[in-house]
């Protein structure tokens, strides 16, 4: 199916099923242990790897001993650059995933043990011994800033004229330290070979992006390749993409013919994988007297290994706000550091964090009142193409529907005003913008004799609530409870869908069940002897006016399949496609201590028809959640000697805990896109990170005057000026 004009009415539009707040179909496997995860299957005759990691950022190895391992009792093998065997480097690897004897990055796999038990793994691998010849690293963005090269460059109008004739003007500098995805679940993999086939249980988002870089890496068919990933604890970008731990337990079980397990330790999580690079921003606002922006200016530094890409933290400033003279530019340095990528809205989450405050910066130097001045320069077209307008916008009615629901007319607009006991109390608030993006999906439906629906398709579900939304639409679609709906997810052999990532899953995936649902729905009809076209599906029967058929009857003995995808067209092209809200934030800083307290939190959001509110809702909250910790507490600290992360682990890299987070209300506009898919919905998942920290950051200045644009604001950075 392709979708290239606006939805119309059609069968999602009865929303019986869809739209209502609904439990996880999946949730009683979860709380009850029964949901296996990659690490937890258990085949026959399992053997344990564990990683060596490199103690450079950059240089050769020079020599590897592995002799007193491989004389460890149980100890089956050693995997090396030696003897693993020619590995190429995935579409989506900036660097290869077996150290050797190039060093790309502090952490980089270096060699695998593989033994009998995992605790012998673990002993014997603190037995290699590993001789490097070291080069000197770049480890520091700020002292690589001059030498970075400019990635991509947005100009429109006299961006240089228009600021330096602003009746009013902002310059300032903005930065965000790296981040860690930190989720739950570790990287996991178990692999197995029978004959030349291999199969991956293995915690990924992508199912079909890991079939396709493990058979690069390997240099096999992609169709000997069989990815498992029913559930998957939590990714965040963290595991768009196969990593070290999918690639060596490949290697190690082809090499000592038994299935090999391979999890990643919390410190090589930290240091081998993925993570949000830290960026450098410029905010220059230049605006006239009544608040109108006249000049928009966002340029951004950010690093990452040779042959990487840029945070992309200009993204939103280039469709946010009106403007007619513009530059978004955005450069990028090459670090010795760990691989940076994508992270939950990766680009807009700490891009907002910028622009949201100097906004904030602007409307207190126009002594404007900040809600005001962002409605101010709403704009329903793309600032940078006017003839393109956007698919749907109601940025407007988040911001005042927030500002009404928090209660923003009692804010006290000069800083340190209010107090309650030795508590300075402020308010912040800051708009989120998260792009909309599609991609085709595919889905399997097919329904049996007793009218029991099965849905198949590779999307995953990493706590996101995949399964339900899944099933939700199938059940909308074919008239059936939700009890009769199964789901079956996260397989290579499955047909190919979105992937869960971007935020485009959710959107995408259904749109792709919707698909097959319509063609199985015009067969359902056919067999009644009914017109398609005209067919209604309800209470488990296929009706034509007051005939009606019970569908598993019309399906036959023999039941019906069909399969489909959603393929998207131009629309994407024609209109801009985005999510909107406003962030509202009150917290307390300690007069004397500059302790700070988040002590309630507001989000509004307008991200067309929501799907499933009580999902929707769970996403929200741990992006706000993400958002406060971006904020106040998360910071990969850089070792400057040896070019890693020193806070490693959970006990030092600083999530805020249910102590640090307060009430938090999350309202959805009640609203609709027909332009960015059949199911007339957008992405949530990442929306809600997208501006809550400049929201806190804008709330801890209004407390105490004290404006830190040095993310994350601590404790020591606000004492500097109280």
């Amino acid at each position: 199916m392709k979708f290239t004009q606006a939805a119309g009415p059609n069968p999602t539009d009865t929303m019986r099923v869809l739209g209502r707040p609904t439990d996880r179909i999946e949730g009683p496997l979860k709380v009850t242990g029964r949901a296996t995860y990659a690490a937890e299957f258990a085949p026959t005759d399992m053997a344990y790897g564990m990683i060596v990691t490199t103690t450079i950022a950059s240089g050769r190895i020079v020599a590897i001993d592995a002799a007193a391992a491989l004389s460890a009792p149980g100890v089956l093998a050693v995997v090396t650059h030696e003897n693993a065997g020619p590995l190429a480097r995935g579409d989506d690897h900036k660097v290869p995933m077996l150290a050797g004897p190039q060093v790309d990055q502090f952490g980089q796999a270096a060699a695998l043990v593989v033994a009998d038990s995992f605790e012998t793994a673990r002993a014997a691998a603190r037995l290699v011994r590993i001789d490097y010849a070291a080069d000197d690293g770049v480890f520091d963005l700020a002292g690589a800033k001059d030498a970075a090269t400019r990635h991509s460059s947005h100009d429109h109008g006299d961006f240089d004229r228009a600021f330096a004739d602003a009746a009013v003007q902002v310059d300032a500098t903005y930065t965000t330290p790296d981040h860690a995805h930190a989720m739950m679940e570790p990287h996991a993999t178990i692999a197995a070979w029978d004959g030349d086939e291999l199969t991956l249980w293995t915690a990924n988002q992508m199912v079909d992006w890991a079939a396709r870089d493990m058979a690069k890496v390997l240099a096999m068919p992609k169709e000997k390749v069989r990815i498992v990933a029913h559930h998957i604890g939590g990714g965040f970008g963290g595991k768009l993409w196969v990593r070290a731990d999918a690639v060596l337990a490949a290697v190690a079980a082809r090499r000592v013919g038994r299935p090999v397990k391979v999890v990643l330790t919390r410190p090589q999580m930290f240091n081998n994988t993925p993570h949000r690079s830290a960026t450098i921003q410029r905010l220059r606002l230049g605006a006239t007297r009544e608040g109108r922006l006249t000049a928009i200016g966002h340029e951004s530094w950010s690093g990452d290994v040779a042959g990487g890409s840029p945070e992309g933290a200009g993204a939103q400033t280039r469709q946010l706000y009106a403007a007619p003279n513009r530059r978004v530019d955005e450069w990028l340095a090459t670090l010795n550091l760990p691989e940076s990528n994508a992270m939950r809205a990766p680009g807009e989450a700490v891009g907002m964090m910028a622009i949201e405050a100097a906004m904030d910066e602007l409307a207190e130097k126009l002594g404007i009142d900040p809600v005001e001045l962002r409605i101010l320069n709403d704009t329903q077209v793309d600032p940078e193409n006017p003839e393109r307008r956007f698919s749907h916008r109601d940025l407007v009615g988040c911001l005042r529907g927030g500002a009404d629901r928090f209660g923003w007319s009692a804010r006290v607009a000069t800083p340190g005003a209010r107090r309650d006991g030795r508590w300075q109390i402020g308010m912040g608030m800051a708009a989120a913008y998260r792009g909309n993006i599609v991609l085709k999906s595919a889905a399997r439906v097919g329904m049996n004799v007793s009218g029991h629906v099965t849905v198949t398709t590779d999307m995953t579900d990493i706590g996101t609530g995949s399964y339900t939304i899944l099933a939700q639409t199938a059940a909308e679609m074919l008239g059936v409870d939700l009890e009769q709906v199964t789901v079956r997810l996260g397989e290579s052999s499955f047909p190919i869908s979105a992937g869960s990532g971007g935020q485009f899953g959710a959107n995408s995936s259904t749109a792709g069940v919707y698909a097959a649902c319509v063609g199985l729905r015009d067969r359902i009809a056919g067999a009644a002897g009914f017109e398609a076209a005209t067919a209604r599906f309800a209470d488990g029967r296929v009706w034509s006016g007051n005939k009606s058929v019970a569908l598993g009857e019309a399906a036959g003995g023999q039941g019906i399949e069909v399969e489909d995808r959603i393929e998207f067209g131009s629309l994407t092209r024609k209109y801009v496609q985005a999510t909107f809200g406003a962030h509202f934030v009150e917290v307390a800083v300690d007069a004397d201590t500059a302790e700070i307290r988040v002590r309630r939190m507001l989000g509004v959001f307008g991200a067309g028809r929501i799907l499933n509110p009580k999902s929707a809702r769970s996403q929200i909250l741990g992006a706000m959640t993400m958002g406060v910790g971006a904020a106040l507490t998360e910071e990969l600290v850089v070792d400057a000697r040896l070019g890693g992360f020193i806070n490693h682990d959970m006990a030092e890299y600083h999530l805020p805990t249910h102590a640090d987070i307060p009430h938090q209300e999350i309202i959805f506009l009640n609203e609709e896109d027909p332009l960015s898919s059949p199911m007339k919905a957008k992405g949530v998942g990442e929306l809600g990170i997208c501006g809550v920290g400049a929201a806190v950051a804008n709330a801890v200045y209004n407390a105490c005057g004290v404006r830190v644009r040095d993310y994350p604001i601590t404790i020591d950075k606000l004492l500097a000026g109280m």
